[in-house]
């Protein structure tokens, strides 16, 4: 999925009256708007350029069901669409359905921007993936619905591996961190037997998730960072260890430009979303040719025995609590979200919502990585001020210190917390 979302910081010029009109549970759940004679729907541009198809089966089943209904498709990119967004939503002119990011739903859920859907009225609603599922959960009510995911994998370079008497994938961690010993030592020092980006929160998360941690936990109504507990220390010594041991590229990157680096032919594997060994690949990456038939993409194994978590990026589908037609909407999401749609979604290179046809993937060589990975997940906490963690990079500031060593684990962790602690319940 060539696409990285972006995460809710939360909603500029939002109006009040939408917050106070956040308690209402006809979205999808009753009639309201049933008898909507217009459907406006906003999606982007992925739908627009990559499976146009599917929306307009969905159309087709909407207006079959209801004669003579206008429905409108508005498209936008993935860096635009809040700012409208947001201005639209402060007016009487809101969207009836709007794609999301999963990680961009939280901040609207708390500011009561989106109406409650009833999940039972959705195809494979009971078994949707627990990191989608989370995604459009706030406080035991669901304000949405999983579209499609996108996983992350490893990726090495098979070539690399062969040249050091590795003949196959690793299975386990202690499989894969002797490949990488026996690689570092053959490339040396101006090599990365992995190139990880310090400041992937992405990836030092699914450590400290192997390892039985967590960004923060609830008690009593009230989150509380728990980065410095001892799990969470456990996974985030072993993700120092990797980019102490592995990653000898400039220690204060983020993975935005990942794929590019790794195109340069100075490393071996990567950890990321699982289009980035493709793209990597492709010859405007792939400056040296070195990476050319000679990628593969593998399941991550964590040091915990299991496979590592990984987190889902993905998209989900709301109705705006300002919408007249939300049972309209409703129905025109499980159109889209339903059987015939993720078979369609699945066809596209996508993961699905629900476990039942991820299940299905692994019976296909082609997609069994990504498959097998999704099915191990994790997604951040559903906090209230956690879009405010975010935007201060609370987690990205602590990975930089820890990787570049200006601080210790334990030292970089508890002041991460002490920083998660001062927003992470506030509206």
């Amino acid at each position: 999925m060539k696409r990285k979302l972006i995460a809710a910081i939360g909603i500029a010029g939002m109006m009040v009256s939408i917050a106070a009109c956040g308690d209402s549970d006809s979205g999808g759940s009753d009639n309201t708007g049933a008898d909507a004679k217009e459907l406006t729907v906003w999606l982007t541009v992925d739908a627009q350029n990559n499976w146009p198809e599917l929306v307009k089966a969905a159309d087709d089943a909407i207006k079959k069901k209801h004669p003579g209904i206008k429905i409108n498709h508005e498209y936008y990119g993935w860096p635009d669409k809040n700012a409208k967004l947001d201005a639209v939503l402060a007016t009487d002119k809101a969207p009836d359905v709007v794609e999301m990011g999963n990680t961009e739903m939280l901040s609207y859920m708390v500011k009561g921007a989106f109406a409650p859907v009833d999940p039972a009225k959705f195809e494979n609603s009971d078994a949707w993936l627990d990191g989608l599922k989370a995604s459009v959960t706030y406080e035991d009510k669901t304000y949405g619905v999983p579209y499609y995911a996108g996983g992350r994998v490893a990726n090495w370079r098979t070539d690399v591996a062969e040249s050091v008497g590795v003949k196959s994938a690793p299975k386990t961690y202690e499989e894969l961190t002797a490949a990488l010993d026996k690689i570092q030592e053959e490339k040396g020092d101006k090599f990365s037997a992995w190139y990880q980006p310090t400041r992937d929160w992405y990836a030092a998360m699914s450590f400290v998730y192997d390892a039985g941690g967590a960004i923060a936990e609830e008690s009593g109504g009230q989150w509380k960072g728990s980065l410095s507990s001892p799990e969470s220390l456990k996974g985030l010594t072993e993700f120092k260890n990797v980019v102490d041991k592995y990653m000898h590229g400039d220690k204060t990157k983020d993975e935005s430009d990942r794929y590019i680096v790794y195109g340069q032919a100075k490393s071996a594997m990567i950890f990321g979303a699982a289009w980035e060994g493709a793209t990597a690949e492709d010859p405007k990456n792939d400056k040296t040719g070195d990476l050319k038939g000679n990628l593969e993409n593998f399941v991550m194994p964590g040091p915990s025995g299991k496979n590592i978590p990984v987190f889902l990026g993905g998209s989900d589908l709301a109705v705006p609590v300002k919408s007249d037609a939300q049972a309209v909407a409703a129905e025109w999401i499980n159109a889209l979200t339903g059987a015939s749609g993720q078979k369609g979604l699945m066809g596209k290179g996508n993961l699905p919502n629900n476990k039942t046809d991820l299940a299905t993937l692994k019976d296909d060589p082609a997609t069994v990585v990504p498959a097998t990975a999704a099915e191990s997940n994790w997604f951040v906490p559903m906090a209230p001020g956690w879009g405010q963690v975010e935007k201060a990079q609370v987690l990205q500031t602590m990975l930089q210190s820890i990787g570049t060593g200006k601080k210790s684990v334990e030292a970089a962790a508890k002041e991460a917390d002490a920083a998660i602690d001062k927003v992470i319940n506030t509206k």
